[in-house]
C-alpha cells in the first residue's frame, strides 16, 4: 500500500484511501479506529480545537484521528514493511559556556522546557486489534528502555516525553471498512519475535537520529546542573579556607578560570562522571552488596585522584583540608560527591597559588 502524505503549515496528514486500522493515544481518537487519515495538527492540546483543524485539513472528507502538537518537525525511516515517523519537539539547545565548554539550556527554563519524541508506526500488513495493541506496547516499552539507557542528566529526564504521542497503524482486511467486523475478520499471521526485533531496532535508531538532528548532546556542566552545582558555588567554597591572603575579585576570577580549565581535562571529567554515576547507583540501592550505611573509601580515592590530576602531589594536602572541613556547597552533598568536589576545589586552589 502506498501512503499519501500531505504537509501544510498547520498540519501533516498521512492518508490511506484503503484505510488504516489504528491504535493510538491521540487527542482525537477512540483508542482503536478504522480511519482514512492520520493527522498531526499544530494546535493546543484541546479536543475541540484539534478536531476543528483536522476537519479543515481533511475538508470534512474521510474518517480520521488527530493529535495536537507544538511542532511539525519530523522525519521518516523505512525498513521493508515498516515505516516509522518520528516527530520531534524541543525547547533545549546547546550553547557555548566558554570557548571549550558547552551547556544545554532553554529560554523557557527547565521547569517549562520540554523535549518530546513521538512516533507513528505503520506496518504494511493486515493485523488484528490484539496484534496492534501488542505492537503499541512494544514501541512504548523500547522507547522507555532506550531513553533510560541513555542516562541523561536528571533535569533533562524530568522534561523528556511528558507530552509525547504514539500511534501504530496497519492495513485493514479487504472489504467495506464501514461495516467491517474487526473481531472476526481474517488477519495476516505474524512472526512476532522477528517483528519485535525489527521494531525495537527501528525505534532505537529513530531516537538516536532525533538527538543528532536536535544537535543535542550533554557534557560535564549538564551533569553539574543536574546535581544543583554552580561554578560560583565551587568558587565560594574554595575561598572559605583561604588563609593569610585577601579574598579579592581577582582571586575569585582566577579560581573560576582554573575550574573551567580543569573541566576540559578528559581525565578530570572521567573521574567526576564515574563518581556521579556511582553515587546515583548507591543512592538508588542498585548494588546489592553495598548497604546505605557502608562507608566507602572510593570517594576519597577519586577525590584525591582529581586533585592530583589538576595540581600534582601538592594538592593532596589541600584535599585533606577541604575534605575534612567541607566548606560551602560541599557540606550538603552526598558522600561520593562531597569527595570529588573537594578534590576539584583542592586541585584548583593549589594550582592558582602555584602560578
Amino acid at each position: 500500500m502506498k501512503m499519501n502524505i500531505t504537509e501544510k503549515d498547520y498540519g501533516i496528514c498521512i492518508n490511506n484511501p484503503e484505510h488504516f486500522l489504528a491504535f493510538s493515544n491521540f487527542t482525537v481518537s477512540d483508542g482503536i479506529d478504522i480511519v482514512e487519515n492520520v493527522n498531526v495538527i499544530k494546535a493546543k492540546d484541546d479536543f475541540r480545537a484539534t478536531a476543528k483543524r483536522a476537519e479543515t485539513f481533511n475538508q470534512s472528507q474521510g474518517s480520521y484521528i488527530a493529535q495536537a502538537t507544538e511542532s511539525l518537525n519530523y522525519f521518516k525511516n523505512c525498513y521493508g514493511d515498516l515505516t516509522l515517523f518520528t516527530f520531534m519537539a524541543s525547547g533545549v539547545s546547546v550553547e557555548d559556556f566558554t570557548t571549550h565548554l558547552k551547556v544545554a539550556n532553554s529560554s523557557r527554563g527547565f521547569v517549562e522546557a520540554r523535549i518530546n519524541l513521538s512516533h507513528i508506526l505503520y506496518i504494511d500488513k493486515v493485523l488484528s486489534p490484539k496484534d496492534l495493541l501488542s505492537v503499541f506496547k512494544i514501541v512504548a516499552n523500547i522507547k522507555a528502555k532506550v531513553l533510560a539507557n541513555m542516562a541523561l542528566p536528571l533535569h533533562i529526564q524530568n522534561i523528556l516525553n511528558t507530552d509525547d504521542f504514539l500511534a501504530v497503524l496497519s492495513n485493514v482486511p479487504k472489504g467495506d471498512s464501514q461495516s467491517l467486523d474487526i473481531n472476526n475478520a481474517r488477519y495476516d499471521e505474524v512472526d512476532f519475535r522477528d517483528l519485535k526485533l525489527r521494531i525495537e531496532d527501528a525505534v532505537e535508531i529513530s531516537i538516536e537520529d532525533a538527538f543528532e538532528k536536535f544537535e543535542l548532546t550533554f557534557g560535564i556542566l549538564d551533569y553539574f546542573v543536574a546535581e544543583g552545582i554552580l561554578i560560583g558555588d565551587l568558587v565560594d567554597a574554595g575561598m572559605e579556607l583561604v588563609e593569610d591572603v585577601e579574598v579579592t575579585d581577582e582571586l575569585k576570577q582566577k579560581m573560576e578560570a582554573q575550574i573551567l580549565k580543569s573541566l576540559t581535562d578528559i581525565d578530570v571529567i572521567a573521574l567526576l562522571a564515574a563518581a556521579m554515576r556511582t553515587e546515583q547507583d548507591l543512592s538508588g540501592n542498585r548494588i546489592r552488596e553495598i548497604g546505605s550505611r557502608d562507608y566507602l573509601y572510593t570517594g576519597d580515592v577519586l577525590g584525591l585522584a582529581i586533585s592530583n590530576q589538576i595540581a600534582g602531589t601538592k594538592a593532596a594536602f589541600n584535599f585533606k583540608r577541604y575534605h575534612e572541613a567541607k566548606p560551602g556547597i560541599i557540606y550538603g552533598l552526598p558522600p561520593m560527591l562531597d569527595d570529588i568536589f573537594a578534590g576539584l576545589i583542592a586541585g584548583c586552589m593549589t594550582r592558582i597559588f602555584e602560578e
